[in-house]
């Protein structure tokens, strides 16, 4: 998101002296995208950022997926995943359970009420989506405060934590991309500026607020990235704490953006997913479904048509209301459902002739359409509902 900030001290002119009262010069780090030559931020350390004293393995969280084979829809109930009691010792970061994966994107789902440790991701942005609860996100861009239908967006390799907060747990939805999360090209004019067509705009992004400050020696920072054998993690330990910034200034950095301030474009007659549209990175695209009024034209049909996904994989993440298209499906809140490409699917039996008529769809649900097959992770199996492949039949049946 090329909108410029600025936060905390910074020196008149980049790239030039910048000392504290002292006379000890501050640690300048440039954070940019794609070498140089995309969006950057510069921020001004107390101490060398470069500054390792131990590097050491992290056995990252399994990120083992195997093939949607032989093909059919899925239904995973997440709600399923967590006991009651884990979320007490289970952080954002590491406690998160891999859903679904290709070499794009990852979907993770996690229920916490424990602090993080201070992570980073080298291998995409991530973008978080908060189901329920509310977290302090702290990094090194200052804070955010996060809460039930909130996206946090983090841009890669930037330090940061979660502090869940409030009396529930915090309930988040991982995507993690293997590139930047960026809002859709055509929503922008040519300089980056939201145009007028645009479901949101600038004024619906909260950027972080105070710059978090950390002591100590021996830090360790958790880190993901990859190698040639796949997905890694490290374990960095700091010299001094990475909270140390003074000040920055860019057009990278951490955001909020609440799915309330998606405003919906509707039409006479059904429109199709790609006016859902919120985000995009390579090989997939992230859409928001939310309460709206829906098509009319007097004979318009509210709910989907019967669509093959051609070309992606289609992953719904029911989050509130009810969903119209899934009636009698047995998915509720906290579920997903999978359409994997090579697989015809629309609404259950009955849903079109229960719709019509409709003039107000009350439903949210998040969907990732990726461009390439999505894997299972084990927790996908760990929750699937078993019935739901076969359920457009089994319902056809009980009408008959």
């Amino acid at each position: 998101m090329a909108f410029y900030r600025q936060a905390g001290t910074i020196p008149p002119k980049r790239h030039t002296q910048f000392r504290d009262a002292d006379g000890a010069l501050y640690y300048e780090e440039l954070m940019g995208e794609e070498g140089f030559s995309s969006d950057s931020s510069l921020l001004y350390h107390r101490g060398i950022p470069s500054a390792i004293v131990d590097s050491a393995v992290w056995a990252i969280p399994d990120v083992a997926t195997v093939p949607n084979h032989p093909l059919k829809p899925r239904h995973l109930k997440l709600h399923d995943l967590f006991a009651g009691d884990d979320a007490a010792s289970t952080d954002v970061v590491t406690g998160r359970k891999l859903i679904l994966g290709n070499n794009d994107v990852r979907i993770s789902y996690v229920v916490s009420a424990a602090e993080s440790p201070l992570y980073r991701n080298a291998l995409g942005d991530e973008l978080v989506y908060v189901e329920s609860g509310a977290a302090t996100v702290e990094t090194v861009f200052g804070t955010l405060e996060a809460s039930q239908g909130d996206y946090v967006l983090i841009p890669t390799s930037t330090t940061h934590r979660w502090i869940p907060r409030g009396d529930e747990p915090l309930r988040a939805y991982v995507i993690e991309a293997n590139s930047h999360v960026e809002a859709p090209k055509r929503y922008l004019s040519r300089f980056g500026q939201f145009l007028e067509h645009a479901p949101y705009c600038e004024r619906d992004l909260h950027g972080p607020g105070e710059i978090p400050v950390g002591e100590g020696t021996d830090v360790e920072v958790l880190v993901k990235h990859r190698t040639s054998q796949g997905i890694v993690g490290t374990r960095f330990v700091y010299a001094t704490h990475p909270f140390d910034v003074v000040g920055w200034d860019g057009c990278l950095y951490p955001f909020t953006f609440n799915v309330k301030d998606f405003e919906p474009i509707t039409g006479r007659v059904h429109q199709p997913p790609p006016v859902h549209q919120a985000f995009e990175g390579h090989g997939f695209v992230v859409c928001n479904f939310v309460p709206r009024k829906v098509d009319y034209h007097p004979l318009s049909v509210p709910v989907p048509y019967y669509h093959s996904n051609v070309d992606s994989d289609e992953v719904m993440f029911y989050c509130g209301g009810d969903y119209e298209a899934r009636k009698g499906s047995g998915i509720g809140i906290g579920s997903i459902s999978v359409h994997p490409g090579g697989h015809a699917h629309g609404p259950q039996p009955g849903g079109v002739e229960r719709s019509l008529g409709v003039e107000y769809l009350d439903e949210l649900a998040v969907m990732v359409d990726t461009f390439a097959p999505l894997e299972l992770g084990k927790a996908a199996f760990d929750c699937e509902d078993p019935a739901y492949a076969y359920s457009w039949v089994a319902k056809q049946a009980v009408e008959a």
